[in-house]
């Protein structure tokens, strides 16, 4: 049989070789099975999830689901503000914040804004104006840009790098700003790092769990860490495909 294959497909002997090696170290991958076909689990309801069933149509969200949950939005080196002391124009300007997290005012000099809201700077703002022979000031803040409030994107997405992070960032939302998974990423080893009260801590995440909805999408903040794990399984099975033209019967494989 080997020889009416090899003859049909002239195939010499060593590429033959070369295909049950790719072959045997395909099955000896843990996590890769052979089979004809892969069936696909349906949603059901969950204490977490409502699968409508019984209806053609998603029911339209409320009010308060279009509303993400309030998270400050705070101030960082090289944010763009917008500063308004009413009444004085001359004090009124667009100031991108430093390297150190600082801006400079007249009258009151050099004021630390990192870390802080709009409104916290400009309640500083006003009290470093009232020492200043001042009366009654009245500042307003607006954060213009902000290039401080990022979540990193590493591993296997399309377009790794840094991206903005709103009060309505999550996980699948954030790879999605990346262009989505790569090619061999590694759906359930997805792992957000992040920095809480000094401590490094680090969270595994299952990609196809969370769209199921076995759990919720986890938000996602300034500063963390998204690092979408490889899958050596994925890139043998490129290395198979490959050679899958050499073969005379089709080859069907499921990644597990």
């Amino acid at each position: 049989m080997t020889n009416q294959i090899i003859q049909s497909c002239k195939v010499s002997s060593t590429r033959m070789r070369t295909i049950r090696f790719a072959l045997t170290g395909l099955l000896a991958v843990p996590g890769i099975a052979l089979s004809g076909c892969a069936h696909q689990q349906p949603l059901v309801s969950t204490d977490r999830l409502t699968v409508v069933n019984d209806s053609t149509i998603l029911p339209a969200p409320g009010r308060k689901d279009l509303i993400a949950g309030d998270r400050p939005s705070l101030i960082g080196p090289l944010d763009t503000i917008q500063v308004d002391v009413f009444n004085i124009a001359d004090l009124s300007r667009e100031v991108q914040v430093d390297a150190g997290g600082r801006i400079a005012m007249p009258l009151i000099g050099t004021i630390d804004a990192n870390g802080r809201t709009a409104q916290e700077l400009a309640q500083s703002i006003e009290r470093a104006l009232r020492s200043r022979y001042v009366r009654n000031p009245d500042v307003t803040v607006n954060i213009r840009s902000s290039v401080s409030q990022v979540v990193t994107m590493e591993g296997q997405v399309i377009e790794p790098g840094l991206y903005p992070v709103t009060n309505q960032m999550t996980l699948l939302r954030a790879i999605a700003s990346a262009k989505g998974l790569s090619e061999f990423a590694k759906e359930n080893e997805v792992v957000i790092l992040r920095t809480v009260d000094g401590r490094h801590m680090a969270g595994l995440y299952n990609i196809e769990a969370i769209r199921r909805g076995d759990y919720d999408d986890p938000a996602i903040y300034a500063n963390d860490v998204v690092v979408v794990g490889d899958s050596p399984a994925r890139r043998r099975f490129r290395d198979l495909v490959s050679v899958a033209p050499l073969l005379a019967a089709p080859l069907i494989a499921v990644l597990q």
